[in-house]
């Protein structure tokens, strides 16, 4: 199975903790737990499902979890400001389908692999850092993070770290300034719709 496609994507499965510990525990760390929860449930149904049938299932955790829209303006920089409100969701809803897409194309299948999630959350300015280990029997484990900023009253994840370092905004962003200063904005909602689809084959 390939967890890791193109762009670094995330995961499920938590430590087991005493009521008392699950007290004390921050509110970010809630998504995450969620997410890698998702993520496995994903993995054990994934080859009857299908690539349709995953994408259906992890839709809805991706809208949970993620602050797409945020995401998307971290991305894309300054361009953002001058782009209308057309294109704005343009590439919301592009941005929306290459997670989704992403997601249910790496986490294709299960052979006993498992997320572990740190109890400890990291205060990092405002935001929050959580920290996992996808664990696989048959390859090294690896380290994912996730940075969460607070939307209202709801903690959502705005960025997502291989190995605890490589963000995933920074790669996305680098990429996406490429294409922006050849094509603009309607230019970068064609290269994102193209990874989706790419990431469905």
């Amino acid at each position: 199975m390939n967890i890791f496609g193109r762009l670094v994507m995330p995961l499920a499965l938590t430590m087991v903790s005493a009521p008392a510990l699950a007290q004390s525990i921050d509110p970010a760390r809630a998504p995450v737990q969620s997410l890698s929860d998702s993520l496995i449930a994903l993995m054990k149904a994934g080859k009857k499902l299908g690539f349709a049938g995953r994408s259906v299932q992890i839709a809805p955790v991706v809208d949970r979890v993620f602050d797409l829209p945020l995401m998307v303006r971290l991305s894309v920089g300054p361009a953002w400001t001058k782009a209308d409100a057309g294109d704005k969701a343009a590439l919301i809803t592009a941005f929306r389908k290459l997670t989704i897409s992403e997601y249910a194309n790496n986490f294709d299948g299960w052979s006993g692999q498992a997320i572990a999630v740190d109890q400890k959350v990291e205060a990092r300015g405002t935001d929050r850092f959580v920290k996992t280990i996808l664990s696989d029997p048959k390859a090294d484990s690896v380290s994912i993070g996730y940075r969460l900023r607070q939307n209202g009253t709801d903690w959502r994840v705005i960025d997502v770290f291989f190995k605890n370092s490589i963000s995933q905004l920074a790669t996305r962003r680098s990429d996406f300034t490429a294409i922006l200063s050849k094509g603009g904005v309607k230019s970068l909602v064609g290269h994102i719709n193209q990874l989706a689809e790419k990431a469905g084959r």
